[in-house]
C-alpha cells in the first residue's frame, strides 16, 4: 500500500502497464492528471469534496482513459491539452461513498502534464472552466495552511517530476 487517507481509501499501487493494455484490469473507472507548472503543481478546490485535489474524473461510456482526461481538463481547467504523459494505472481500494455503498477495488489512469508558457495564466484567468465543481485553482505551494488537501491526490504529486 502506498497511502491510506482519512476516509479509509487506499492507493494500493501504481501498475506499470502499457496504456493500450489497461482494460485487462477491471473496473477502470477514472483518470487523473498531475499538472506541473514550473517548479510547482496546479490543484483545484472541489466544491463538493471541500478539498484541494488534482484534476480528473470518471470515465464516460465509450471513453478511453486518455479521452477522459482530455475532456476533464477541458471541463475543469478550460484548456485543451494534448501532451499528456501516461504514468501508469492506479489501483485503489475505496470506501463506500456517493458512487457505491460497498468497499471496492477500482483502477484509474494516471497522467502527467507540464504546462507550457502562458497556459498557467490562461487557467488562472479563465471563466471557461466548470466553476460549479472546481471553485478555484491554485498552485500547491500557495494553498493556505490548514486548508484540506485530498491525501491521495497530494501523494500523487510525487509521481510527476
Amino acid at each position: 500500500m502506498i497511502f491510506l487517507d482519512e476516509n479509509g481509501d487506499e492507493l494500493q499501487e501504481i501498475i506499470s502497464v502499457p496504456e493500450s493494455d489497461v482494460n485487462q484490469y477491471t473496473p477502470v473507472t477514472h483518470a487523473l492528471a498531475v499538472i506541473k507548472a514550473g517548479e510547482d503543481y496546479l490543484m483545484g478546490f472541489n466544491h463538493w469534496q471541500k478539498a484541494w485535489e488534482i484534476f480528473g474524473g470518471c470515465i464516460e461510456e465509450g471513453e478511453t482513459i486518455r479521452e477522459c482526461i482530455v475532456r476533464e481538463c477541458r471541463e475543469e481547467l478550460g484548456i485543451e491539452v494534448t501532451d499528456f504523459e501516461y504514468l501508469g494505472l492506479m489501483k485503489c481500494y475505496l470506501a463506500p461513498d456517493y458512487f457505491s455503498k460497498e468497499w471496492r477495488i477500482e483502477y484509474g489512469g494516471l497522467f502527467g502534464i507540464t504546462l507550457r508558457e502562458g497556459e498557467l495564466e490562461k487557467i488562472l484567468k479563465s471563466n471557461e472552466r466548470d466553476e460549479e465543481e472546481i471553485e478555484k485553482v491554485s498552485l500547491y505551494k500557495s494553498i493556505p495552511k490548514g486548508e484540506k488537501i485530498a491525501g491521495i491526490d497530494e501523494k500523487l504529486l510525487g509521481y510527476w517530476k
